[in-house]
Parts: structure tokens; C-alpha cells; sequence
């Protein structure tokens, strides 16, 4: 059991940074693939990052490659989500979540497939 709490969210006009933090309880934090996904009241969720065990392996969906970059600190027990260049359009609910993975190098890009989610955080971009 992991228990995921997201920080780092705000309003930020277009254009602007954030930098999204999830901290996760326990000591095994290394043994989990992290992801961020968002939900707007619009739209499902969707996935947006995702990253492996180590941090070996990344993946982002189309709509935030070369603006949204995903890290983590396993000494930290923290994933991260540095946002630049936000648009209006990025404005949703930020998500983080946690899959079990035996696999280190593995990324997963379906909600379904992870394991435990943290409640989010509200990312508003103004034009």
C-alpha cells in the first residue's frame, strides 16, 4: 500500500511555469512506475507522463512533449512534474499515480493499470 499526495498546483497565466510535486509513503517507492495524468470537467482523464522505477525510461503524450517533463527522487520518495510553456488548454485536475512493477524499465500509459492514485491538484492556466 502506498499513499500519494500531490502539491505544487495554482493559477499561472498562459505561458507561465509550475512545477507539480507527489510525495508517497513507505519505503518501497523504488519498486513503483509513476504516472501523472489530469481530468478536466470536459474531458476523461488522460494520461500525461509517465516514468519507470529508476527513472530509466519516460513517456508524455503528444499535447506536452518538449514542455512537461517528468522526474523522480527515490531517496525522496517524490515524483515530479515540471510544467513550462502552459496553456490554457493544460488546465485540469493533475493526478498522480503509482503501479506496481516488476519490471524496471517498463512505462505504463492506461489508468486502469495502476494501483494507487493520489487525490490531485488543480493546475488553472489564464490566457
Amino acid at each position: 500500500q502506498v499513499q500519494l499526495v500531490e502539491s505544487g498546483g495554482g493559477l499561472v497565466q498562459a505561458g507561465g511555469s509550475l512545477r507539480l510535486s507527489c510525495a508517497a509513503s513507505g519505503r518501497t517507492f523504488s519498486s513503483y512506475a509513476m504516472g501523472w495524468f489530469r481530468q478536466s470537467p470536459e474531458n476523461e482523464r488522460e494520461f500525461v507522463a509517465a516514468i519507470s522505477r529508476r527513472g530509466g525510461s519516460t513517456n508524455y503524450a503528444d499535447s506536452v512533449k518538449g514542455r512537461f517533463t517528468i522526474s523522480r527522487d527515490n531517496a525522496k520518495n517524490t515524483v515530479y512534474l515540471q510544467m513550462n510553456s502552459l496553456k490554457p488548454e493544460d488546465t485540469a485536475v493533475y493526478y498522480c499515480a503509482a503501479r506496481v512493477s516488476s519490471t524496471v524499465n517498463v512505462v505504463t500509459t492506461i489508468p486502469s493499470r495502476y494501483d494507487f492514485w493520489g487525490q490531485g491538484t488543480q493546475v488553472t492556466v489564464s490566457s
